[in-house]
């Protein structure tokens, strides 16, 4: 089917009849949905999605008084949102790339296009401060709701590790959750860690999170050890790489991909996780829709698969001992 797009003549119409901010944010919910944008990048309906192109290119944050909404726009003011409009529909360029700008656990992030964008349910984890495995900042422990295990040793972490940071944003979080942890963030890929080197010093976090280029663990000294390691690695299999949205194809394949089932990082990663986690460490791994053939490849071992308030799946757990235990499996997986 040929791909929908929006007509000069369209965007003209808009930009010559419509006047007020609330205006242009309906006629974007409407153009979004006739002309079949996918959502899923950051947002999670039109209207959040028109809002965003609004109230960004307006320089408004989204808790602006409502009343603001009738305000009329300039004409260089409506063009800017009509451009903004027909590349996010006709180019199908994501909005946070549009923007240079996404959330995540509530702050924002300067993201571009040698990154992928964030939307990882991990956030509410670290909102939750991994509860009940971990004391939280005030050494106090929490009530869990994640169905992530218990600790009977709690503690706080002291070091932790961001493997895959992409944009930084998971490990520039866990900075502001647990202030007074150390934190190496890494990735293969140079230009992230140039996008994530942006982020730590918007965030004034340059001098906690420490950013390494890595294959994975091959650059982390053997003596590192770390009470947590949080992943967000690429774990697209390949038939839906080949069936993903057009939006998609404007984020890094490097960032997406990982072989035929998706497991191909995950696999590396679990056979060495024992090796870099203190003797009562954690690893929470997101696997996405490759949960299954997890569950597939490695029907004999008890992850704790997480649940979350907020939506969201595909995210497991494994302590240290459990890495420890399984850890020839593991290996012989990657041999396999």
């Amino acid at each position: 089917m040929d791909q929908l797009t929006i007509s000069p003549e369209h965007l003209q119409e808009a930009a010559e009849n419509l006047i007020t901010i609330r205006d242009f944010i309906r006629f974007g919910v409407s153009a979004l949905r006739q002309y079949d944008a996918h959502l899923g990048q950051g947002t999670e309906d039109f209207f959040a999605e028109s809002s965003a192109l609004v109230l960004q290119t307006l320089a408004l944050d989204w808790n602006a008084n409502p009343e603001i909404l009738d305000a009329k726009l300039l004409p260089s003011e409506k063009t800017e949102f009509i451009n903004l409009l027909e590349r996010r529909i006709n180019e199908k360029v994501p909005t946070s790339y549009l923007l240079n700008l996404a959330y995540f656990c509530d702050k924002p992030y300067y993201v571009d296009e040698r990154v992928l964008i964030p939307r990882s349910p991990i956030a509410e984890l670290i909102q939750n401060r991994f509860a009940p495995y971990f004391l939280d900042e005030n050494r106090q422990s929490r009530e869990g709701v994640n169905n992530l295990p218990e600790n009977p040793n709690p503690q706080m972490p002291r070091r932790i590790l961001d493997m895959c940071t992409g944009s930084g944003c998971i490990a520039i979080a866990l900075s502001y959750a647990f202030p007074e942890s150390e934190i190496d963030a890494t990735d293969i890929s140079k230009e992230a860690l140039e996008v994530a080197s942006i982020n730590a010093e918007h965030h004034n976090m340059q001098y906690q999170v420490a950013l390494l280029e890595s294959d994975l663990f091959s650059k982390i000294p053997a003596e590192n050890q770390y009470d947590l390691i949080v992943s967000n690695p690429p774990y697209v299999d390949a038939e839906d790489m080949a069936d993903l949205p057009a939006e998609f194809l404007h984020e890094p394949e490097l960032a997406l991909a990982a072989g035929q089932d998706g497991l191909d990082l995950v696999r590396k990663m679990l056979a060495q996780a024992a090796d870099y986690l203190t003797e009562d460490g954690l690893i929470v791994i997101e696997v996405g829709n490759s949960e299954w053939a997890m569950k597939q490849n490695f029907n004999t071992v008890d992850f704790y698969w997480l649940q979350f308030q907020k939506g969201g799946s595909g995210i497991f757990a494994l302590t240290a001992e459990q890495c420890r235990t399984y850890r020839d499996l593991f290996i012989q997986s990657i041999q396999a």
